[in-house]
């Protein structure tokens, strides 16, 4: 690295190799890996967890008392009440990895008090590195990163993931998708949202959206766009994408532009299906954490009233409700 980095930044990029190092070593031999579905189309593998396991332990080892929320384990080990947690995808795009496909990456971000404050993603197929300190820019491999400069959707490219758990509300989704692939140059959907926040920080992409993210999903990426100075916030431009389970994001003129767009989708999924608690019991668990500390973080009131809509009442209604 040219720039002397924050030493929990190394800390996460350490971990991070390390993890990635147990990927790739998987990877050629993707036949012989344990795979099991923690609910429709939502897989775990024993790369999941022995790469979690590599960047808790590593973390550990240098941040005793910080806490952990990471995909897999929760909140099992770490400081169950530190101002620091490490918010950890050990291989984002499980899916994509099972079958070879090339899309995938770990993530790690350090929230202080609420606060993404370090992040890296790190592609081990590509050998690809994403990393940012808040205040301090952000860097794809040595080199520092920016948005894009275009202003008009019409000639963006625009990144997003389709929903793909049981309750989901595809048609839901199929609108939303019309209303934005109708204004841009095109869509893409590689899988690995990690990814795909840092191609709109590179400037690869101009924007993305999607539905039913976790903060390990979307913590890293997020802090890659602000420091590449994109803009980033639930449906409606608000701040609580971390536990709203609603992201867009984009340079800025194009963030705007999508805000007007997805507003009229924007709802907040409280009570998930019976069939999906497990597999969201440590999601809800960072949801509370996050949202506590941000209200004693953020001082300012949200800017318009949110209406909270059950998953269960979303049901009812059928996948023709109006939105």
């Amino acid at each position: 690295m040219s720039q002397a980095l924050h030493p929990m930044l190394n800390i996460a990029i350490k971990a991070a190799r390390a993890a990635g190092a147990i990927i790739n070593r998987a990877s050629l031999d993707v036949e012989r890996l344990s795979v099991i579905a923690k609910s429709h189309n939502d897989f775990v593998t024993d790369v999941d967890q022995a790469a979690e396991e590599a960047i808790i332990d590593t973390i550990l080892e240098a941040y005793p008392g910080h806490g952990i929320l990471a995909e897999e384990s929760g909140r099992e080990r770490g400081a169950k009440h530190s101002d620091y947690v490490w918010i950890i995808d050990p291989l984002d795009g499980t899916t994509n990895f099972i079958h070879g496909f090339p899309v995938y990456a770990v993530s790690i971000a350090l929230a202080f008090r609420g606060q993404v404050q370090q992040a890296v993603v790190y592609d081990p197929s590509r050998n690809d590195l994403f990393y940012a300190s808040k205040g301090k820019g952000a860097y794809m491999n040595d080199r520092r990163i920016r948005v894009s400069k275009r202003t008009r959707m019409l000639e963006s490219l625009i990144g997003t993931g389709f929903p793909f758990r049981k309750g989901d509300n595809f048609q839901r989704y199929l609108k939303m998708f019309e209303d934005v692939m109708v204004q841009c140059a095109g869509v893409r959907r590689p899988g690995a949202a990690s990814l795909d926040l840092c191609y709109v920080a590179a400037g690869f992409y101009d924007g993305f959206f999607e539905t039913g993210l976790s903060p390990w999903d979307v913590a890293a990426g997020s802090l890659m766009i602000t420091e590449a100075g994109g803009l980033v916030g639930n449906f409606t431009g608000e701040p609580d994408y971390l536990y709203q389970r609603e992201i867009v994001a984009g340079t800025p003129r194009i963030y705007g532009q999508l805000v007007k767009t997805l507003a009229p989708y924007s709802r907040v999924i409280t009570d998930a299906p019976a069939d999906e608690a497990a597999s969201a019991e440590a999601s809800d668990e960072v949801v509370k954490a996050v949202a506590a500390a941000e209200s004693v973080a953020q001082a300012e009131p949200p800017k318009a009233k949110r209406v909270r809509i059950s998953a269960k009442q979303t049901e009812a209604k059928g996948n023709d409700a109006p939105f």
